[in-house]
């Protein structure tokens, strides 16, 4: 399921392209020493020539892990609804940018937009465009095939977005390199198993040294072959990242995380709007859990890099203190609990109404079942959500406060109310 909150299968067998990558890590270490695990991971995974996502990105059944709004539909719509229900409660401004991060396939920006196009009456005033951040050119051919029919072309060199087309319903999209390309204006953000993948830093704590970077190396015994060691002093990212009042032993960073959340939180505090992170993650109370994914089964980190999916839980209090100051924060609350909030119950049995035949319905009870049990995704998957300060609060509430309405609920992190 996904990938995995849990253990599964080892695998560690090298694939026909891993030579590659490894021999390009084996020179770099041989010639410069031990990396960084967050360096590691940026090579493995977005190497122009061998890295994972440039030249695999192993999405789907066929892939290396599957996705919620690959498991169901009804995943996406309810995120569609989040959107519309937050425009709704904003006082429906006049455009709307919905810009996903790290589309995957683009299934869930394509269930989005269905909603959008059920829903357009109440739309109908608003300019919509879409916004798709991607750097694998093999995922955005796969984007465009599905949410234009490939009807997209290249954009001119003067221009921040590489390509764009017109999706199936009628919507302007563009995609771009960097979030820092998107036209600022009054955007929704979609990060769904986006910051998971994002390079990480490792720490652990040893008492008669105090804090030690975990490294990449060759090892020296077996040839062709990597190992973790410990920085032998304080490495710059110790300084920077471990905050004075830690106590775990053994902690993971994403800079590049907090530098992303930041911007999403400027963005939103000067043009409105909002932001949904979907994700594996725990609100700053895990250590180790840093893995890799291929053909659906947990794999050797360190074994064949470029074939594998690395990924890292995502430290939501790390993302709520770098957001802290610009935006409110909610969250985060277990996939199940959110999905629920939004009315999952409802849509399932309207779809097991209009199903005509034995094997849909059980499709649709087996995806229900992947999404909603703890044992499953429902737990381990989390969302979180960056909203405008006074999305949640009365700027001046203090001064009259018997004079406000009272603000509507967050649809997901609240029970949604169905009139």
């Amino acid at each position: 399921a996904a990938r995995l909150c849990s253990g599964a299968g080892g695998e560690a067998e090298a694939a026909g392209g891993a030579g590659a990558m490894l021999r390009h890590l084996a020179r770099k270490l041989r010639a410069s020493g031990p990396v960084t695990v967050a360096e590691y991971m940026r090579e493995a995974l977005t190497n122009p020539g061998q890295g994972y996502y440039t030249r695999r990105g192993g999405v789907g059944e066929s892939g290396d892990f599957i996705t919620s709004p690959e498991i169901s539909q009804v995943f996406g719509e309810l995120i569609g609804i989040w959107y519309i229900s937050e425009w709704m409660a904003m006082g429906k401004p006049s455009t709307f940018q919905l810009v996903e991060l790290g589309p995957g396939r683009g299934t869930l920006t394509e269930d989005i937009l269905r909603v959008f196009k059920q829903l357009s009456s109440v739309l109908s005033k608003c300019d919509v465009s879409v916004h798709l951040v991607e750097v694998s050119p093999k995922l955005s051919e796969i984007q465009a095939v599905m949410l234009t029919g490939g009807k997209v072309q290249p954009s001119p060199e003067d221009e921040s977005a590489y390509m764009k087309g017109i999706s199936k319903t009628g919507i302007p999209i563009f995609w771009y390199r960097d979030i820092q390309d998107v036209p600022p204006g009054y955007s929704f953000y979609l990060a769904h198993e986006f910051f998971d993948a994002l390079p990480i830093h490792k720490f652990q704590q040893r008492t008669e040294k105090g804090w030690r970077e975990v490294l990449v190396d060759i090892d020296p015994e077996v040839p062709d072959q990597l190992r973790f060691v410990l920085s032998p002093s304080r490495t710059p990212a110790t300084q920077n990242f471990i905050q004075p009042e830690e106590t775990r032993d053994h902690v993971e960073v994403c800079p590049e995380a907090g530098v992303i959340v930041q911007r999403l939180a400027s963005r939103i505090e000067k043009d409105g709007g909002a932001a949904l992170v979907a994700d594996y993650g725990h609100d700053g109370t895990k250590t180790d859990t840093f893995r890799g994914f291929r053909n659906h089964k947990l794999h050797d980190v360190l074994s064949a890099p470029g074939t594998a999916d690395l990924t890292a839980d995502v430290d939501f209090s790390y993302l709520r203190k770098m957001a802290q100051g610009k935006t409110a924060t909610l969250g985060p609350i277990k996939q199940r609990e959110f999905l629920k909030n939004m009315g999952i119950d409802l849509r399932l049995q309207v779809l097991l109404q209009n199903s005509g035949d034995t094997a849909t319905r059980e499709q649709l009870l087996h995806s229900y079942d992947m999404l909603m049990n703890p044992e499953k995704m429902g737990d381990c998957f989390n969302f979180f959500a960056l909203l405008p300060l006074h999305r949640l609060a009365h700027p001046d509430k203090k001064d009259k406060p018997e004079s406000k309405s009272p603000l509507p609920p967050v649809a997901g992190f609240h029970e949604l109310l169905l009139k």
